[in-house]
């Protein structure tokens, strides 16, 4: 059975559970200090959470400067993954981009995530190009790719 999931914007009160989920999600983790800041002090931070009744299972954290929006990070909690949640994430991230006026969307995903990939084609985005050894952690190359709303 798949529960209900909905979405609404992080508050300062989810980070620990948003931490709790890049920490299990990526090798190089953003501080949890990190995500305080983008909820206390930066303007254009904007996070999408997916949440079940289980509580936060995914987030999507955006950077929307004037019509652009420029996706940070994007994570669902390993045991949900596979049931169609981070699909409906990007779904719904690039509403409230629109709705915030974006009109380009634009994110960097591993040469080697073509899981990833695969779902960002499926939403519209194209190879935009490669930012050499973008990654810290072993330095692979980050595909860059973007959507124009307007096309």
């Amino acid at each position: 059975m798949t529960s209900q999931v909905s979405f609404r914007k992080m508050t300062v009160d989810d980070v620990d559970a948003v931490h709790h989920i890049e920490s299990l999600s990526f090798s190089l983790p953003w501080t949890k200090e990190a995500f305080q800041q983008e909820m206390l002090n930066n303007d254009h931070a904007y996070y999408v959470l997916a949440e079940t009744e289980n509580g936060v299972v995914g987030f999507c954290g955006m950077w929307l400067i004037l019509d652009e929006c420029h996706v940070t990070n994007i994570a669902i909690l390993p045991e949900e993954r596979g049931k169609k949640l981070g699909e409906q994430l990007m779904k719904s991230a690039i509403e409230v981009a629109k709705a915030q006026g974006a009109k380009l969307m634009t994110l960097e995903a591993r040469v080697s995530n073509h899981v990833a990939q695969s779902l960002y084609r499926k939403l519209g985005f194209q190879n935009g190009g490669i930012r050499k050894r973008y990654y810290s952690d072993n330095y692979e190359d980050a595909l860059v790719m973007w959507v124009n709303f307007d096309e």
